[in-house]
């Protein structure tokens, strides 16, 4: 098991219950991979650098996880197939 940053920026005009699911959905991807979240971070919305499918801003969401090396291409490719979600990133912390 490895520790991991996982960041997302969501479609800045989900409300906070949708915003909630995607994060939960998130989270359940992690734990169904045998991995864990210790802690959600929610950075609420920000200006983007640069439009993103159209969108001058998005709401940001950091999480915390331990999981195996194995299961990163798996949530990324989830993260990628998300409509909600703009961008993402997932980071080894070290």
């Amino acid at each position: 098991m490895r520790e991991y940053e996982v960041v997302f920026v969501a479609h800045p005009d989900l409300d906070e219950n949708a915003l909630n699911d995607l994060i939960n959905k998130v989270r359940g991807w992690i734990t169904e991979g045998g991995g864990e979240v210790s802690k959600t971070d929610l950075w609420g919305k920000r200006k983007l650098a640069y439009p993103i499918r159209k969108q001058r801003e998005g709401q940001y969401v950091l999480l915390h996880s331990n999981m195996a090396p194995s299961f990163g291409a798996q949530l990324e490719r989830n993260l990628r197939f998300t409509e909600p979600v703009l961008r993402f990133l997932l980071v080894v912390k070290s």
